[in-house]
């Protein structure tokens, strides 16, 4: 399987999260925590393009995990999550790893995978193959915690999140050179991996989804 272009978030990692917080405030972050405590104790866990690292001190709070492998692309993301973690009293086995669901090891299986604003960076296709290996690197009844933007279906609402979109993939398309330019089709993709949604959550006046979702053991 081919691995999808990498976009480079290394120009604006040092302000990346301000920059978020000056037009989300804390949404974002309370929604990639909300379902974190139902990551279960003594579980393998793999985040995927966590970004500073915020999330890691979150979760380890909030769940006990057994190992946790920190993927991202960006070299100075990875820097900022190791000395973000380093202020953590956690002596959670964390391992930062450079690179993306391509870099995984064939033998890597989690039983949980958690993509927090990361999906919506690739076209449909390119989402689809990158959601298609991390299935594969989950074990049967894992958990897929899943945080990204959800346009609602109120005309209303869409009136100010289709700018909003826009204007956002407009500025990281300049600045970060990601191919997407629309939200890839959420559903769509987990259902044909066989996913249902067990809980979500919304947040920023709903443009904001935060899910958990499940794949059933087979019979």
């Amino acid at each position: 399987m081919p691995s999808s272009p990498t976009p480079d978030f290394n120009l604006i990692a040092p302000v990346y999260d301000a920059l978020a917080q000056a037009v989300y405030g804390q949404a974002q972050l309370k929604a990639q925590a909300h379902f974190l405590p139902l990551v279960p104790a003594q579980s393998r866990v793999l985040i995927l393009g966590g970004g500073s690292g915020w999330i890691l001190p979150q979760l380890l709070q909030k769940s006990a995990p057994a190992q946790v492998l920190y993927l991202e692309a960006s070299a100075k993301m990875v820097h900022l999550a190791k000395r973000r973690l380093g202020q953590s009293p956690s002596n959670t086995n964390v391992e930062f790893r450079v690179g993306t669901e391509a870099d995984l090891l064939p033998q890597e299986k989690f039983h949980v995978v958690i993509t927090p604003f990361v999906l919506d960076l690739f076209s449909q296709d390119q989402a689809q193959n990158m959601m298609q290996r991390l299935s594969q690197a989950l074990l049967p009844s894992s958990l897929w915690l899943h945080t990204d933007f959800y346009l609602s279906a109120s005309p209303t609402q869409r009136l100010w999140q289709k700018p909003l979109l826009w204007s956002m993939y407009k500025f990281f398309g300049l600045v970060s050179g990601i191919s997407g330019k629309s939200l890839p089709p959420f559903e769509l993709l987990f259902t044909s991996l066989g996913f249902q949604t067990k809980q979500e959550a919304f947040f920023f006046r709903g443009f904001i989804r935060a899910q958990v979702l499940q794949r059933p053991d087979p019979a």
